[in-house]
């Protein structure tokens, strides 16, 4: 399921920047108990998280043994496909990773290498948007978009 969704993912990408609609079903299926642990894996620990309006919440999570960050984007009432998406990037080492496309429960994950970095991270469901700059980072301070189109 990993590779179908990945390369799902690398499609809708490719076809967003081209300028075209991509159109995606290839939902995800999940119990409506789907966890961050369920969706990045039991190893990845949850370190931050902001809500996708009354819809769901986007999980930013940590694996200590591998340095990696996790994302997943979780329906509050999973149902019917709708558009989601979670995604990440690394400024400092220009390495992102992104999930977009229709799901039923959750979209993710993601996987990106943020030991020690600066992590950009957010989610969509149907018409809500979650961005969140600069996380994690010590001392400095984030910065949470939430934008409803």
């Amino acid at each position: 399921m990993r590779l179908s969704r990945s390369m799902l993912s690398l499609a809708a990408v490719a076809a967003l920047t081209a300028g075209s609609t991509a159109v995606l079903a290839s939902p995800a299926s999940a119990a409506p108990n789907t966890t961050p642990q369920k969706v990045c894996g039991s190893s990845y620990k949850t370190v931050n998280s902001a809500a996708v309006g009354s819809l769901g919440t986007v999980y930013l999570t940590y694996n200590a043994t591998n340095g990696r960050n996790c994302v997943a984007t979780i329906r509050k009432s999973p149902g019917t496909a709708v558009d989601m998406s979670a995604w990440e990037y690394v400024a400092d080492t220009d390495q992102g990773d992104s999930d977009y496309g229709t799901y039923t429960s959750y979209a993710g994950p993601t996987s990106v290498y943020g030991k020690a970095h600066c992590v950009d991270w957010g989610g969509s469901i149907k018409n809500v948007y979650v961005s969140v700059y600069g996380s994690n980072c010590a001392a400095l301070r984030e910065h949470r978009v939430t934008t409803v189109r």
